[in-house]
């Protein structure tokens, strides 16, 4: 194993336990990562509970979803979701499938909008599409287990950063692994700003333009790096 190839199980292993800490994915959600060396391979870990990944859950995926060196374990049905999104978007490096419950309410009540409303929330785009499994395929378990139902989310999301799944949750995407992070959980902290200004007024959403500089500027370098080591630190992962 490489260097490169153990820093990112080990970043991987990180954002499991980081977005788990923060809320945004429950025991059923999951993030991978590119493979650094090689663009046609992907991480994922085994099918397990995030807040409890460790390096040795994580396996090596095909593009297509097959396991490298599956060795008995059970993989996650819906990797057939970040094999789609990686095919379609090469300039994609990480994706995350969450079920951030402040975000449910945006897939399933159309007059609600869940656009950019205070600045850090900027990260998720100005527009979030929705997709809805409903037209395509008809009744489902509303899983992503399959390429074709894989491959209609990643139309869905287009060259966004963040789209919804009716009655199920989100996806967020990035350039790297950490800025699709920052992006999952600034989705979940805006779509509770939205809720909670509602009783209060329609809210003044953030402009395009506002979205695109601020966005451009939060997902920099710097920005990152202060946020990772803010939810490593306060989260005592640092040791895994």
């Amino acid at each position: 194993m490489s260097d490169a190839v153990a820093h990112a199980i080990r970043e991987l292993v990180l954002a499991n336990r980081i977005l788990a800490r923060e809320d945004v994915i429950d025991d059923f959600g999951h993030v991978s990562l590119r493979h650094p060396e090689r663009p046609d391979r992907y991480f994922l870990s085994r099918s397990r509970s995030p807040v409890a990944v460790t390096a040795d859950d994580i396996m090596e995926f095909e593009l297509d979803g097959t396991p490298v060196a599956q060795n008995g374990r059970r993989m996650y049905s819906e990797r057939a979701l970040h094999s789609a999104i990686f095919m379609a978007r090469p300039d994609v490096m990480s994706v995350i499938h969450h079920h951030a419950r402040s975000v449910i309410p945006f897939t399933v009540v159309r007059s609600l909008q869940l656009k950019p409303i205070f600045h850090m929330g900027s990260v998720m785009g100005a527009e979030v599409p929705l997709w809805d499994s409903q037209p395509e395929f008809g009744d489902t378990n509303m899983l992503i287990d399959d390429l074709p139902r894989g491959h209609s989310l990643a139309r869905a999301l287009g060259g966004n950063r963040s789209v919804m799944l009716r009655g199920h949750g989100a996806c967020n995407v990035g350039a790297s692994l950490r800025a699709a992070v920052f992006t999952a959980v600034y989705m979940k902290h805006n779509a509770e700003m939205v809720l909670a200004s509602l009783p209060h007024g329609a809210p003044e959403y953030l402009t395009p333009g506002e979205v695109e500089k601020t966005a451009a500027m939060l997902l920099s370098d710097m920005p990152l790096a202060r946020a990772w080591d803010y939810w490593i630190t306060r989260a005592g992962f640092g040791g895994v």
